[in-house]
């Protein structure tokens, strides 16, 4: 079944074209992800599925509905986002952030219940803070910040998620326990990568961002090749499969 499809989306800042006619189609359940230079539109067009960009062309669907039809909050009960960078000028707790998951179910001014609670408890201990939930998210590291604002995205309790290059500058442990906690989620998840090795431990299928265009798409094994590499990074490298099937870029220098 179809969760979301964008057709010949394009996006400019001003005279720059960043995205150009990007097209793309995930079924439910997949785990998709986005990898290409930077510069070269991952983040623009992720943002212009969650909403804080407008594209100035094309068409994207969620469940058949164009998001243009959907309200914030229609549209925030089936995507929630953990993003790279969060800055929070206001000293919240990690439950206060966590809570903040709960807006889109909310009515304006209505107060968090029993049940917000529970669900917070549930997603903490989900990324394994449960020890933390009065803590001051300030006080946190990296790491533990991205597993908070993970928590958060569920309990928002979404059907998709998107991660906009949420492992940037999170050492190696951190990443895989943030993806491998998403990974069992069974949720539809569209992810941008830099780490191609990461990208091929998780995803179903890979789409690669040139310039702000789609160059190809497929499974990680039909699209991590030297020449995708060669072409889109200008790196030589080689490719390789290990005891687990699984694949391992190695770059030359």
């Amino acid at each position: 079944m179809m969760f979301l499809e964008a057709k010949a989306v394009s996006f400019s800042w001003g005279a720059a074209k960043i995205l150009r006619d990007v097209s793309l189609s995930v079924n439910k359940d997949r785990f998709i992800g986005i990898i290409g230079p930077n510069g070269s539109g991952k983040s623009t067009f992720l943002k212009c599925i969650y909403r804080v960009l407008k594209p100035d062309a094309g068409s994207i669907c969620l469940e058949q509905t164009p998001l243009d039809e959907l309200t914030p909050r229609q549209s925030a009960k089936k995507l929630s986002v953990v993003a790279q960078r969060n800055q929070y000028d206001f000293d919240f707790t990690v439950r206060d952030i966590v809570l903040m998951g709960r807006s889109p179910h909310k009515k304006m001014m209505q107060r968090d219940t029993a049940q917000d609670y529970a669900i917070v408890r549930a997603a903490l201990a989900r990324v394994g803070l449960s020890e933390m939930e009065t803590r001051p998210f300030a006080a946190l590291s990296g790491g533990e910040q991205q597993r908070v604002l993970l928590a958060r995205a569920l309990a928002q309790e979404t059907p998709a998620l998107i991660l906009d290059e949420p492992t940037n500058h999170l050492d190696i442990k951190y990443q895989l326990h943030l993806l491998g906690t998403v990974r069992t989620l069974n949720k539809t998840v569209i992810a941008a990568f830099h780490d191609l090795n990461i990208a091929a431990m998780y995803c179903d299928e890979i789409y690669v961002l040139k310039e702000g265009r789609i160059y190809t798409h497929g499974t990680p094994e039909a699209v991590l090749t030297r020449q995708m590499i060669k072409d889109v990074y200008d790196v030589d490298a080689t490719i390789h499969k290990g005891e687990n099937g699984a694949l391992f870029v190695h770059y030359r220098a």
